[in-house]
C-alpha cells in the first residue's frame, strides 16, 4: 500500500513533467535585459521524525554566496541524541558541505546555476523526533554596482542621486548581513528557551515525585509505629498466657 507522501511525490513529478510545475527561478523579461540577481533567504522550524531523511531545494545562480545554518531546538525519545547530519549538494549531485553536530554552518560560493539540495538526517535518534531551526539563502556580491552601471549607460543621473543610490545599496547589503547574524542569535535563543522549559518540567515532576515519596514513607512509618504499641483487650475468659 502506497503512503500518502509517496502519492504526493508521484503527483508532483507528473505535474512537473507535464509542464504544470514552475521553478522558483526569476524570469527574464523580453529583450536584452538580464536576470535580476538580488538576495533571497528563508528561516523556519521543522520537526524531523525519528530516523527520517528530509530534503529541501533552493535555486541559486552562478557566482553567488550560498549560506546554510541550523540548530536543533528540542528532542524527544529515549536517548535524546541532539546530533543531526546536514548536507548540501550541488545541482550535479556533488557534496558541497556537511555537518554532524547540534548546530552548524555551511557556506560556499556557487559555481553553477541550478537547484541546490539541502538534506537533514535524523538517523542518530531512531526513537524520537526533533525540531530543527533552518536558515538558508543566497546573496550576490556586486549586483548593485552592476545594476547601477547599466542604468548609467541608459540615462544620465546627477552626482547626488548616484551617491544616494550607491550609499543605499551599501546600507542594504550591511543590513542583510546584520540580519544573518541576528537570525543566528534567534536560533540560540530558541534553543535556550526549549532547554529552560525542559528543565522546568523536569524539576516540577521530580519535586512532585519526591514529595509523594516523603508523604508515603511518613504514612508507613506512622503505621508501623502504631502497630508496635497495639495492645489486645483481654477479658476474664481470655487472659494472656505465659
Amino acid at each position: 500500500m502506497l503512503k500518502p507522501s509517496a502519492v504526493c511525490v508521484a503527483v508532483f513529478v507528473i505535474l512537473c513533467v507535464g509542464g504544470w510545475c514552475q521553478k522558483s527561478e526569476p524570469l527574464a523579461l523580453h529583450g536584452e535585459q538580464s536576470l535580476f540577481r538580488g538576495s533571497d533567504r528563508y528561516d523556519f522550524s521543522y520537526v524531523l521524525p525519528a530516523a527520517a531523511l528530509e530534503c529541501f531545494w533552493h535555486f541559486a545562480h552562478q557566482s553567488g554566496n550560498f549560506y546554510f545554518s541550523y540548530e536543533v531546538q528540542w528532542v524527544t525519545g529515549i536517548g535524546k541524541d541532539r546530533h543531526i547530519t546536514a548536507t548540501v549538494n550541488s545541482p550535479e549531485g556533488l557534496l558541497m558541505g556537511s555537518s554532524q553536530d547540534v548546530r552548524g554552518q555551511i557556506n560556499f560560493r556557487t559555481k553553477e546555476t541550478g537547484f541546490f539540495q539541502i538534506c537533514l538526517s535524523n538517523f542518530h535518534n531512531r526513537f524520537g523526533s526533533m525540531q530543527v531551526f533552518l536558515n538558508f539563502g543566497v546573496y550576490y556580491d556586486g549586483f548593485e554596482e552592476m545594476q547601477h552601471q547599466k542604468e548609467q549607460e541608459k540615462k544620465q543621473l546627477n552626482d547626488t542621486l548616484a551617491t544616494i543610490e550607491t550609499s543605499a545599496a551599501r546600507v542594504q547589503s550591511y543590513v542583510f548581513h546584520m540580519w544573518r547574524y541576528y537570525n543566528f542569535a534567534r536560533m540560540r535563543q530558541g534553543t535556550d528557551y526549549y532547554l529552560l522549559l525542559s528543565n522546568y518540567n523536569y524539576v516540577t515532576w521530580w519535586s512532585a515525585a519526591q514529595s509523594l515519596v516523603i508523604v508515603l514513607s511518613g504514612f508507613l512509618q506512622l503505621h508501623f509505629l502504631k502497630r508496635l504499641f497495639y495492645t489486645k483487650t483481654t477479658t476474664d475468659t481470655q487472659k494472656p498466657r505465659c
